[in-house]
């Protein structure tokens, strides 16, 4: 089980990092591929360094490598998940044996200095720990790099209940009459599926559970259409965390309950309540730089190459030279995957019916967040922001 300190401490992050990243394109990231590996460098790093990783960690840096280390071997445990580090050093680097013990075993290996075979096999261990998800290492590699530090996570899952492929045809908004491949599905699990907040920091939210087999939930997050994204994407967290009330689905009155949301009666033989829940099927790929948000992640003085800051992890100076993380993940009819690798990289431092029943319509029609959360703990294993759903063919239904 995963400890309830990481839990808060990488969700802050994701929430943070959500702020920060979402703008007018859609993206998506995983901060549980990159808190770990922060973790790691914050037990070996000292002076300014030290207090900047703790500062964007949430803990304390005297038990952050071994807790990080705990964290990769919980995220690794988990059905539906994997999680690997990588470490490539030169030869001729010295590690320090109290650090390297909190990696997981075996994951150490050598950079020869060709570039082109080192490049090869960091490509390969991407390929491999992502099932073909991620090809490429996201580091450059020069003649001064010492040492890289990679992550890489899977997180895959199959709906419980599989929607139904179709198409769709916004009538409003950015998607306003293109055709798109959308997915829907129908329930009488009112409560299970849908909650409207409607009072978060960024307005009213419309979350929508989609419950995978695994122990794995994807939740949908819609807000009010003026609504920033990332703002829209840190206050689903929190909703999904429950730190505000909302109404569930069996609770919302007639009308317009919510963003997207449209309660009425209509006519049927069967008078039990239903749900549906129509959105578009989305692919997301996105590559951050972290030394960008420097801040964000504690990486400012790390950069410094006048001194060494990681006395830790090696008697040589190091400093940070390259952080960053390619992301993917996919929605579909069937279920959801993911897979993120990220990567830090040192360099010397230097028929008429004769009832009524009610039914709720939920639509995902602009631009809408996802959050892949771990049912039990309710560590988010990865989120993002949807703009280009993918097309549908020329039918409207």
């Amino acid at each position: 089980m995963i400890d309830a300190t990481a839990v808060e401490a990488v969700n802050t992050m994701t929430a943070r990092w959500a702020r920060a990243a979402v703008a007018d394109e859609g993206t998506a990231f995983a901060a549980t591929g990159v808190w770990p590996l922060l973790a790691l460098l914050a037990g070996g790093a000292d002076g300014p360094a030290r207090q900047e990783l703790e500062g964007a960690l949430g803990v304390g840096a005297d038990g952050a490598t071994a807790l990080g280390g705990r964290l990769l071997g919980a995220l690794d445990a988990m059905d539906g998940v994997h999680a690997a580090a990588g470490l490539w050093t030169r030869q001729d680097l010295p590690i320090r044996p109290e650090w390297e013990a909190a990696l997981p075993p075996g994951v150490r290996a050598t950079l020869t200095g060709d570039a082109e075979r080192d490049r090869k096999e960091l490509d390969g261990w991407a390929s491999r720990r992502t099932r073909g998800a991620i090809t490429e290492m996201p580091v450059p590699l020069t003649p001064d790099t010492r040492l890289v530090l990679a992550g890489a996570l899977t997180v895959e899952t199959a709906w419980l209940q599989p929607f139904q492929p179709g198409w769709m045809r916004p009538t409003s908004g950015p998607w306003r009459d293109r055709s798109l491949a959308g997915l829907t599905r129908s329930t009488d699990d009112l409560d299970g599926v849908l909650r409207v907040v409607p009072d978060t920091p960024a307005g009213p939210l419309t979350l929508s559970g989609v419950a995978g087999g695994n122990g794995l939930d994807v939740h949908l997050v819609l807000g009010a259409e003026d609504a920033p994204g990332g703002e829209v994407l840190e206050a689903g967290i929190g909703a999904v965390a429950g730190r505000y009330e909302g109404w569930p689905g069996s609770a919302l009155p007639p009308g317009e309950a919510g963003p997207g949301v449209r309660v009425t009666q209509v006519a049927s033989w069967d008078p039990t309540p239903r749900a549906t829940l129509t959105t578009p099927q989305f692919t997301v790929a996105a590559r951050h730089d972290l030394l960008r948000r420097a801040a964000l992640f504690g990486l400012r003085t790390s950069q410094d190459t006048a001194r060494g800051h990681f006395p830790g992890i090696s008697p040589a100076a190091l400093a940070l030279s390259s952080a960053e993380q390619s992301m993917t993940a996919s929605f579909s009819a069937e279920g959801f995957r993911a897979a993120a690798v990220t990567a830090f990289a040192m360099a010397p431092g230097s028929a008429p019916p004769q009832r009524t029943a009610k039914l709720i319509s939920v639509r995902y029609e602009r631009p809408f967040g996802f959050l892949a959360v771990h049912r039990a703990t309710g560590l988010v294993l990865t989120a993002g922001w949807v703009t280009e759903p993918e097309a549908g063919a020329d039918t409207m239904w």
